[in-house]
């Protein structure tokens, strides 16, 4: 249904289309139709029961009273008027348009069965007309299916409030010799502000002073916090995890790069949902077939016939053509895929693009958080002539013990795996951009980087050269001065990425690979898991840049992100797949979301999409090559050899039809989307294809 043409005044939010829609809007919308839904289904009950032609159907008698007559009209009026002013108002829409579809279709199909059933109570038509119980149910069944379509197209509203909630409360600035707290809205150009150890930055500038390392996974998805110090640029939103700075204001409001961030994803998003649907072209098609029919209808009865012939024949193929089983046939296949694929750790907030997974031929995965785990994992440790491994973890646990930096937890928790005995420490202190030193049982024992061995004019160990190379971070031990080992530590790839990779190949779509980190890292991971292409040292503004390229070559690209700059790539891509435990914006701003950390899911998604695609296909040709046989024959095309469909089997017929979409769409209940079972699948069926050749 293109219910972009159509006036939702009638559904309390006002008479805006839905590409201008905000998402509470959209939300209210669902309400309405879910209320409307149930209203016109208690109120089709007696329309039914009470209809003179559906009681000589089934053979039961009504009450023999004066008011019964009238039970199917006035309530069946009320109907028309209140259930079917959606589909009025939208086939106004469509008609200003120049556009038929659904909503021309149905209002078609009402106002013919309103105005025949009138004149058949009325007596001015043949009883045969009496079309009151037709109505209630196609009012009733394109209510329902406006209702699970409109649901399954809700989307969350968060991503926008998302980015906003990264800058925080309030912001210190600096006034002279005291500081002022103020909102950061109130921050100008070339204002110093303080940023306390954890805080976040209020507003883009400028480091003025101090050295912190400072934590960007909000806005950059990569791990790893960044040392900025003096004249370094810094970003609102991002953390100073360690000590404090003092920034100078270089942007605010608009100019930042969080706003550049939120008008990116606005716009891609709105620029994804003017998608066409092929149920409504369908539908345009039919409007065109059914009225061509009818005139043709009219005209040969007329000629050929009687006139009375004419208007039964005539308003019997227009009522017909209504698409029961059309309305049906792609919301219930959306809703049950949804509702499947949330079993499988899939849930999808954008219908299309779960209908557009299936035409992918390129997965763009961003690399931190989601073919790694996007956090420092210890993956190797080097003792120096006379120390052993235990030895050097456990004094760098030690002296890490107290600290709240990544690579410090990794290495405390590296020390706990192990079930390593940890000595106490004492006299804790840091130098920023150095590293970090304490007494453990009488030694000077430190822990840091390059600048560290610097400081004791000591030389790196031989082995560490090599994990510098693979994109490992080295931090060497010292005790009192002397290395006694070194630690790699590097992002850990997912134990389920090499299969997920593979899965993907099997199925003849290509695994591309961004991240914003160095080409050693990227390109290590890459030979790992067997990816075929890899952009590294993307920066956060050009991911969606990346996506836009492999497109314009001519590829149909799904960007599985977790991060707030992968926020714009996910609404630029055809299909956005976020990482359920990424961040809130990321996940708003996809159409898809994986609920787990799992990257197999992403063959769930495109699984479910080739199902469901072939389940609608099924349920467009049933629904629409019903009309294409029943609506001839009701005009009477087999009359010469004295045949015409009954007007009563034709109805009857057609709710058949929708009986048949609903049951075919319910065989995609069978599908087991497990993120294993579906990569199992995928290379099971390569393994069956390379013995077969």
């Amino acid at each position: 249904m293109d219910h972009s043409a159509m006036d939702h005044s009638g559904m309390e939010h006002g008479g805006m289309d839905h590409g201008a829609m905000d998402h509470a809007g959209h939300g209210d919308h669902v309400g309405a139709f879910r209320r409307l839904f149930w209203v016109m289904l208690v109120l089709a009950v007696p329309v039914v029961g009470f209809s003179g032609m559906f009681a000589a159907l089934l053979g039961y008698d009504l009450p023999n009273t004066a008011w019964t007559p009238w039970i199917s009209p006035v309530l069946g009026t009320v109907m028309y008027v209140w259930g079917g002013r959606p589909f009025l108002t939208g086939a106004v829409g469509e008609l200003r348009q120049r556009s038929p579809g659904m909503m021309l279709l149905i209002a078609l199909a009402i106002t013919v069965a309103f105005l025949a059933s009138w004149g058949a109570s009325l007596g001015l038509l043949a009883m045969e007309l009496d079309f009151w119980w037709e109505l209630a149910l196609l009012i009733v069944i394109m209510l329902l299916g406006h209702w699970i379509e409109m649901r399954s197209l809700a989307q969350s509203s968060s991503a926008l409030e998302s980015l906003a909630a990264l800058l925080p409360d309030a912001a210190e600035r600096v006034d002279g010799d005291e500081v002022t707290v103020v909102a950061p809205a109130d921050l100008r150009v070339g204002d110093l502000v303080i940023v306390r150890p954890g805080g976040r930055i209020p507003a883009d500038g400028r480091v003025a002073e101090g050295t912190a390392e400072v934590d960007e996974s909000m806005i950059t998805g990569e791990s790893r916090p960044v040392s900025r110090g003096p004249g370094a640029p810094v970003v609102a939103g991002t953390v100073a995890t360690d000590t404090a700075l003092r920034v100078r204001v270089g942007a605010v409001g608009d100019d930042t790069a969080l706003a550049g961030i939120r008008r990116l994803v606005a716009e891609a998003q709105a620029s994804s949902s003017r998608a066409q649907r092929l149920a409504d072209r369908a539908a345009g098609w039919l409007f065109w077939f059914a009225l061509g029919v009818g005139v043709l209808t009219a005209i040969a009865w007329t000629l050929f016939g009687s006139p009375e012939d004419a208007v039964t024949r005539t308003i019997t193929v227009l009522v017909i053509a209504c698409p029961h089983a059309l309305g049906l046939a792609i919301p219930l296949v959306v809703a049950i895929s949804t509702e499947r694929a949330a079993r499988g750790g899939v849930l999808v907030t954008d219908r299309l693009a779960l209908e557009s997974m299936r035409t992918v031929d390129t997965v763009l995965f961003d690399k931190t958080g989601t073919l790694t785990r996007g956090e420092p994992v210890v993956s190797q440790v080097q003792p120096a002539p006379g120390f052993d491994d235990a030895t050097v973890l456990a004094l760098a646990a030690a002296v890490e013990g107290d600290s709240e930096h990544p690579l410090a937890k990794a290495i405390v928790a590296a020390a706990r795996t192990r079930a390593l005995t940890v000595p106490p420490a004492t006299g804790f202190r840091a130098v920023t951009a150095v590293g970090v030193t304490a007494t453990v049982a009488g030694h000077e024992v430190s822990v840091g980087g390059p600048s560290l061995l610097s400081r004791h004019d000591a030389e790196p160990l031989n082995a560490t050269g090599a994990w510098a190379a693979d994109g490992a971070i080295v931090l060497h031990v010292l005790r009192d001065g002397r290395v006694v080992g070194a630690i790699g530590l590097a992002d850990e790839v997912r134990p389920e990425s090499r299969e997920a990779v593979d899965a993907l190949h099997a199925l003849g779509v290509a695994v591309v690979m961004i991240t914003g980190d160095a080409e050693a890292v990227a390109r290590s991971v890459a030979v790992e898991l067997g990816i075929d292409r890899v952009f590294a040292g993307v920066h956060p503004d050009r991911k969606a840049a990346a996506v836009s390229e492999l497109q314009r070559e001519g590829h149909r690209v799904a960007m599985v992100g977790d991060g707030v700059n992968d926020a714009p790539a996910l609404a630029q891509a055809d299909v956005g797949i976020a990482i359920g435990a990424g961040t809130d914006v990321a996940i708003a701003s996809a159409g898809v979301i994986l609920a787990s950390d799992d990257p197999r899911s992403v063959l769930s998604v495109i699984e479910l999409s080739r199902a469901g695609y072939r389940k609608m296909t099924q349920n467009l040709w049933w629904a629409a090559g019903y009309n294409l046989l029943a609506v001839p024959l009701a005009a009477g095309v087999l009359a010469p050899i004295g045949f015409v469909l009954p007007m009563e089997v034709g109805a009857l017929l057609m709710s058949g039809s929708t009986v048949v979409v609903a049951v075919n769409a319910q065989l995609l209940r069978r599908l087991d989307l497990r993120p294993e079972v579906s990569a199992a699948r995928a290379l099971g069926e390569r393994r069956r294809e390379e013995a077969g050749s």
